[in-house]
């Protein structure tokens, strides 16, 4: 399964807390991108955030890898599920158009 998350800082909560936490945010990243789970990371210029896409096995998985951002309180997400349109070649081959 995979997703495509914006997030952005809740800037109205500026803490030490939230410092930390997106220091550690560039490690998180890298570290779940070694492992499959992160496929892309982007930060999205002039905002306080970024777009991820993940490859996960299910949404209990996908759920648990985002609430374990350093910056995951500190944040808002919108969360797009994704679905994959090249499909194999036989589907493509059953396709017709009259």
């Amino acid at each position: 399964m995979k997703f495509l998350v914006l997030w952005s800082i809740e800037q109205s909560l500026l803490s030490d807390a939230m410092i930390r936490g997106i220091a550690r945010m560039p490690e998180y990243g890298a570290r779940l991108e070694a492992q499959g789970k992160v496929l892309m990371r982007y930060h999205v210029v002039g905002a306080h955030g970024g777009a991820w896409v993940y490859d996960v096995a299910d949404h209990e998985e996908f759920e648990r890898l985002l609430a374990m951002a350093p910056v995951f309180n500190f944040s808002h997400y919108t969360v797009h599920p994704l679905a994959d349109m090249t499909g194999t070649s036989d589907e493509r081959d059953d396709i017709t158009f009259d």
